[in-house]
């Protein structure tokens, strides 16, 4: 029989992959910041057409405005962090489903644990039990 489980992705910290994530998170905040960007031009936008309420139109704008901010703080704290962090760091990148063959008289306990991939410079390291 077969089961689907999780598996946890981990990425070694080298210079390559801290240059890759310094790169991917500068992406996202400057994406983040945009829409920040866009949604106050439709709301400037949608303010002049006076065709909604000003108040309720302005607390979500203002809502979804936040929220983006709020991720850019945070995106803001992982660069922050990544800069600290030794060569060699463990980081969790994602979590994957993957197919598990299990039969009569396998132990419950090895397979509920799972497995974690270790990928180094996008070259899978290591595959190990939890």
């Amino acid at each position: 029989m077969k089961i689907i489980q999780t598996v946890t992705v981990k990425q070694v910290l080298t210079e390559k992959s801290r240059e890759e994530l310094s790169v991917k998170y500068t992406k996202s905040k400057q994406q983040l910041q945009k829409e920040c960007d866009q949604l106050l031009f439709e709301m400037k936008k949608l303010e002049r057409t006076r065709k909604f309420s000003a108040s309720g139109l302005k607390a979500q704008f203002d809502k979804e405005i936040e929220l983006r901010k709020e991720k850019i703080k945070l995106i803001d704290f992982q660069i922050e962090q990544l800069g600290m962090l030794p060569y060699g760091s463990e980081l969790k990148d994602q979590d994957v489903q993957a197919l598990v063959d299990i039969q009569v008289g396998d132990q419950w306990e090895d397979i509920i644990n799972g497995k974690t991939i270790i990928v180094k410079d996008g070259v899978i390291a290591e595959i190990r039990e939890r």
